[in-house]
């Protein structure tokens, strides 16, 4: 299996193992969430959930895979304020948990490049 093949099942792995962790355990993914959104945290740490499963089904089949490549890029950057709130609000933990909340940020980008990149190569195929 070449490398452009193993990139999109990759990607739909790492979608679905976030997925499952934001049901198995969802209270960190709780905290993440911004405070001016309506309803609960929690049902915004599922529906997060549920959306990386969704998408790592719509990568894992040539068919839809352009699309849910597509969807992939856009949600890395519709989590991004998440981010930014652990980040904030882990800069008074120890260095350790604060340089992995602050290293999480700059991570995005090349998910997102990934996503396109999956979406790119999904061109013309069917």
């Amino acid at each position: 299996m070449s490398r452009s093949e193993r990139s999109p099942l990759l990607l739909a792995g790492l979608l679905a193992a976030a997925g499952v962790a934001h049901f198995a355990a969802p209270r960190p993914f709780d905290a993440t969430i911004p405070g001016g959104l309506p309803g609960t945290p929690r049902t915004w740490t599922y529906a997060s959930g549920a959306a990386e499963l969704a998408l790592a089904a719509g990568l894992a089949l040539p068919r839809t895979r352009k699309t849910a490549a597509l969807a992939a890029a856009a949600f890395f950057v519709g989590v991004f304020p998440a981010n930014v709130k652990m980040a904030a609000d882990w800069r008074h933990r120890p260095a350790p948990q604060k340089a992995a909340a602050f290293g999480r940020l700059p991570l995005q980008v090349p998910l997102v490049l990934w996503a396109r990149g999956v979406a790119r190569n999904a061109e013309g195929r069917s």
